[in-house]
């Protein structure tokens, strides 16, 4: 298998990464002229002040005799020169509050202020940035008891970049370990958001909503994003190319995860199953895919690891203890304000009459996905189309063998009964997807009408959901 076979094997969030890396390059070259003009003034201001402090306390003793009276005359105008430039470096040191000129070089000013500044960015200038804003409303609306709906639509949209900048934290911290830890780091921690929230939900007994998500994040993936990566990418080309190989191998996994459905679903009702044991069966078909995944990682990462070398090696921008702490801090906010959501959803849905499987299939998985959909979608309109199908197709994986195994133990551990038990009717359209799109990508190319197709098989399925009435366990 090439480097180009195995691109679109990638775990979702490792293409990402390479995505968001490809993205910020080419915003970033429109200002290169500008930015090398600013270093070659800012090292031209340094050379001058080094000048300064090099020959300032030089005399002509130090030349050969010969030419000492001609450097003599030269000195007495070097001197001037060289006071009129220490007396500026002096009153801009001062105005930086500073003692001397060598303050302006301080390397661990330099170091706090790249920080700051990339603090920032990464808050910042995001296009879903501005709805940090919803946050504060957020918290008020939750503790001065304002109604369901403002308090889920304000913490819904206040988590959207919470979980965006968790994504930067994840990525930074990776980077400050080797490709095997990174792997497992961007791995756990890349899907963090939709655990979080099916943790709280799971808490508060929410298990159609749980159920709901989970499912509901792969059919956001496999036909939505990867629909709008074929629409938008094909506008103005006849086809796009990509690996057929890496794709069938991630619709293969999806398939299998599609067996831990089957298992305890129709084989329930056809056999009269207890709910005990469906229980059991589910739990047990939830090890096997963890197990599945662990060999995935294995093969990604060890066995297999040079199919899958990223060739950029990225230098993080935070140190490491900043890095943690702000994914430490990102998954307490997203914690905090999921709970808000959580709580809110069944007043949510009393007063506006949405079904909990509307809300877990299609309004949740945006939540964790917004930003990673936009970057799909961008590459794929720069015809990187292995790229987008690593995001697109390698989310959903991580959805369906790790996210959905992970929650399954984390109700075992809680005493809680989530089951992989879905409604018939959710496994049916969940099989029928997986054969959509893989007859989409066997043949290697897309076109604009192939992802026209797959986006209106998602509304579709959207509107069968709306009507959805599915009863609580």
């Amino acid at each position: 298998m090439s480097d180009r076979d195995s691109s679109s094997l990638f775990l979702g969030k490792h293409a990402s990464k390479a995505a968001k890396r490809l993205v910020k390059q080419d915003s970033s070259y429109i200002g290169t002229d500008r930015s090398n003009d600013s270093t070659s003034h800012s090292l031209n201001g340094f050379m001058n002040m080094s000048v300064g402090r090099n020959y300032k306390n030089k005399s002509a003793a130090f030349l050969p005799t010969q030419t000492r009276g001609y450097a003599d005359s030269k000195l007495s105008y070097g001197s001037m020169m060289v006071s009129e430039i220490s007396d500026e470096n002096e009153q801009f040191s001062e105005a930086r509050g500073g003692e001397n000129g060598d303050d302006f070089f301080d390397p661990k000013e330099v170091e706090k202020e790249g920080i700051v500044k990339h603090l920032l960015t990464m808050c910042l200038t995001k296009p879903v940035s501005p709805l940090l804003l919803a946050l504060p409303f957020a918290y008020i609306s939750y503790h001065q008891e304002w109604s369901p709906v403002w308090i889920f639509w304000l913490n819904f949209l206040g988590m959207v970049p919470l979980a965006s900048i968790l994504g930067d934290f994840t990525e930074e911290l990776a980077l400050h370990t080797n490709q095997v830890i990174g792997g497992l780091i961007n791995a756990t921690f890349g899907n963090i958001v939709e655990v979080v929230v099916a943790i709280n939900a799971l808490r508060a007994n929410e298990i159609r909503v749980v159920q709901a998500s989970m499912i509901g994040s792969i059919f956001s993936n496999l036909l939505l994003v990867l629909g709008c990566c074929f629409f938008f990418g094909g506008l103005g080309r006849r086809e796009q190319r990509f690996n057929a190989t890496g794709a069938s191998a991630n619709i293969s996994l999806l398939a299998l995860s599609s067996m831990a459905l089957v298992l305890p679903t129709p084989f329930a009702v056809y056999y009269d199953i207890e709910d005990a044991d469906v229980l059991s069966v589910s739990r047990t078909a939830a090890i096997f895919l963890m197990t599945m995944y662990m060999q995935l990682l294995v093969f990604q990462l060890k066995t297999h690891a040079d199919l899958f070398e990223d060739d950029d090696e990225d230098e993080p921008e935070l140190p490491f203890i900043v890095a943690i702490a702000g994914l430490a801090g990102m998954t307490a906010l997203i914690t905090i304000f999921s709970d808000y959501l959580v709580d809110s959803i069944d007043g949510f849905t009393a007063d506006s009459g949405v079904s909990k499987t509307f809300v877990g299939l299609i309004i949740l998985p945006i939540v964790g996905n917004a930003v990673e959909h936009i970057t799909a979608v961008t590459v794929a309109m720069k015809d990187k189309m292995d790229l987008a199908m690593g995001i697109a197709i390698g989310s959903s994986v991580q959805i369906a063998l790790f996210v959905v195994p992970v929650i399954v133990s984390f109700g075992w551990i809680m005493d809680k009964d989530m089951t992989l038990n879905f409604p018939q009717f959710e496994l049916c359209l969940y099989i029928l997807s997986i054969i959509i799109v893989s007859l989409c990508v066997t043949d290697g190319s897309s076109n604009w009408l192939e992802g026209s197709l797959l986006i209106t098989t998602y509304f579709m399925i959207a509107v069968g959901f709306w009507y959805e009435q599915v009863e609580d366990f």
